[in-house]
């Protein structure tokens, strides 16, 4: 699979709105924020898409809560002639509160026009899936669109518990969930998703990730393999451990599947 991605489980990244709200634990260390403010700082041209989306903080940088159409990224995928997937909004979320009516059938219509002509499958991911759901039947779309897959973010038991009963009201053929950054041990049955995906936190320093005990991998992996359904660990975080042992890993985000445990070397995909 050849990216242009750090995601592991992705292969590019496509971003029509940028800018986001911090609204649960999973965004306390977002690596959103600091890439918006990063990408702001190079001043120029190349900087107009985020300038001003963040503001400095003493933990870093932090959403101002702004949401930015970005008119000129809706043909991207038209542009990309081999098919791949793409993950839409890693700069934002999709199912913002302020996301328009309009904004969405405009990155709807780009997403289905593209999958018909490029065979792309789009990868959706949000915290706010009652937002989604509504603005899915503001456009009309209420039947799955092949190659388009709508899931959540669940980083803790409370936003299991609260997001991902959504799926099932949501129109696609991979209902999907990112447990990531996982902050606690989730004990929960994925039967009726279509895919998994693992991560512990990264950050850098290292001291600014919250730890993550492989036991909860474990755990969710086999919670999958039971159900039959496909998992994918992507990364141990920058602070890994096993009960009360620490991990050592060389990658900061722990992501190299050679420095863990073999049975964690699970990377399975939808087919």
């Amino acid at each position: 699979m050849a990216r242009d991605t750090a995601i592991a489980w992705t292969e590019s990244t496509w971003n029509p709105t940028v800018g986001c709200t911090v609204i649960s634990p999973g965004c306390t260390h977002c690596y959103a924020m600091r890439e918006a403010a990063r990408i702001a700082g190079f001043g120029g041209p190349a900087s107009a898409k985020y300038r001003g989306l963040t503001r400095n903080t003493k933990g870093g940088p932090v959403w101002t809560g702004e949401l930015r159409f970005w008119e000129a990224a809706l043909s991207q995928p038209m542009r990309w002639a081999r098919p791949r997937m793409i993950f839409v909004n890693s700069m934002s979320d999709l199912a913002h509160d302020d996301m328009p009516r309009e904004w969405f059938a405009r990155i709807w219509e780009a997403m289905t026009a593209a999958q018909r002509a490029r065979g792309h499958v789009f990868q959706v991911l949000t915290k706010r899936p009652d937002n989604l759901a509504g603005l899915l039947a503001q456009i009309g779309a209420t039947t799955a669109h092949p190659g388009i897959w709508l899931g959540v973010s669940a980083e803790d038991q409370r936003r299991w518990d609260e997001r991902v009963p959504w799926l099932s009201r949501l129109p696609t053929e991979v209902p999907w969930i990112s447990v990531e950054p996982q902050l606690e041990m989730i004990d929960r049955d994925p039967t009726g998703t279509g895919w998994v995906v693992i991560g512990g936190e990264s950050g850098r320093p290292r001291q600014r990730a919250r730890s993550f005990d492989i036991a909860w991998a474990r755990l969710m992996i086999r919670r999958c393999q039971a159900a039959a359904v496909p998992v994918f660990m992507k990364q141990l975080g920058s602070i890994a451990r096993d009960d009360d042992r620490s991990l050592s890993t060389v990658h900061y985000a722990g992501a190299d599947p050679e420095e863990w445990p073999r049975d964690l070397r699970v990377r399975e995909y939808p087919v």
